[in-house]
């Protein structure tokens, strides 16, 4: 059953995996630098950036490193790994790079924590993906009992630190807003008990069931009145002249993307989980991936929003080989004719999306 909720304002961002392009490493840098400028003059909410390693599908292996080159290039852009793979740092490391982009960004970071995609990028850096929750849960302590602490002891399995001076701090407080990727509605619902974010991939049908479940469970354990979450999805969008020139640039970069989500099976020899292994054609059937002029992006766009109870829309709008300048017209575009057509929804009252705002996690 789909929850009546209010009219919210609906926000759209950047998520990117910053996968191989072709092109040479500082170019592709370079570009993303331009595109995050873009989507902070035309008004975008935030840039997500991807963790990934010793794969093409993740070419910012430091995330945090690109978002402060970003932090310097944007004014009012959010900024965010999506999401730091807390296993592999040393929680304390992690708390400090933390705090120095919150501080470098002017409190415009919004921090996505996680335990690490797969067992194989985790084995790189000699973590047992058997003990990566445990391991991961007690970094995350840490990580956000450093935020108000003057200092630190902790005593666990995978960590102990004794007596440790804190001489950092993030511009937001308690901590930056948390964020968590959402792929089944039990996270989505341990999330809502702690105040996190979430993002969701998958059609809107099933991303709905994530929302909705959110929203249940917040309506239990949230006072009234409190600043209510953001609920995201992510959407590979192109946007060109017409539907055709827009098909024909997403389908090869579609395919080179997804390519490189899949590399890492295919040179351990393991079977890729049918989830990744999506074509373009299926891609589009299902909603994941957008491509068309800009009346056919939008209006696909709005029914979505409707039907997966998001209030925010993370675009991947550089992807696979697309060039710089296709990336930035979806980007004007957005602006444009699509950002103001979701705000003539938003007024009309026939959008059942959800909440406005960001929330600040219960976990401190």
């Amino acid at each position: 059953m789909m929850l009546e909720t209010n009219p919210a304002r609906i926000e759209v961002g950047v998520f990117d995996h910053l996968d191989d392009s072709g092109q040479e490493l500082g170019h592709q840098y370079s570009a993303r630098l331009e595109i995050a400028a873009a989507c902070d003059r035309s008004g975008f909410r935030g840039y997500h950036v991807a963790e990934h390693h010793g794969t093409p599908h993740g070419l910012a292996p430091a995330p945090n490193l690109l978002l402060s080159a970003i932090a310097q290039r944007t004014s009012t852009l959010r900024l965010g790994p999506m999401v730091m793979l807390l296993n592999l740092y040393h929680p304390l490391r992690a708390f400090e790079e933390i705090c120095m982009l919150d501080q470098l960004s002017g409190g415009r970071l919004d921090l996505g924590i996680g335990r690490g995609a797969t067992a194989f990028e985790l084995g790189f850096f000699g973590v047992d993906a058997a003990v990566a929750q445990e391991r991961y849960q007690e970094a995350a302590d840490i990580v956000l009992q450093a935020m108000t602490a003057r200092r630190l002891d902790f005593h666990g399995r995978h960590f102990e630190l004794d007596n440790i001076p804190i001489t950092l701090s993030p511009v937001q407080r308690p901590h930056p807003p948390l964020w968590l990727g959402s792929t089944n509605p039990g996270t989505a619902s341990w999330a809502a008990e702690h105040g996190v974010n979430i993002v969701a991939i998958g059609p809107a049908s099933k991303i709905r069931a994530i929302t909705d479940t959110y929203r249940s469970r917040q309506a239990v354990v949230t006072p009234p009145g409190e600043t209510k979450p953001m609920l995201g999805m992510v959407r590979h969008v192109v946007v060109a002249e017409s539907d055709r020139e827009a098909l024909e640039l997403a389908g090869p970069a579609y395919t080179r993307w997804s390519n490189a989500l899949t590399y890492l099976y295919r040179d351990r020899g393991a079977p890729v989980p049918p989830m990744l292994d999506v074509p373009f054609l299926d891609a589009l059937d299902s909603g994941v991936c957008i491509a068309g002029s800009a009346s056919t992006v939008r209006d696909s766009l709005l029914k979505q929003i409707h039907n997966a109870g998001v209030n925010y829309v993370m675009f991947l709008l550089a992807f696979g080989d697309l060039s710089l300048s296709a990336s930035l017209r979806t980007i004007a575009a957005t602006a444009a004719e699509i950002v103001p057509a979701i705000r003539e929804m938003e007024r009309s009252g026939r959008f059942v999306a959800g909440w406005t705002g960001e929330r600040r996690s219960r976990l401190g």
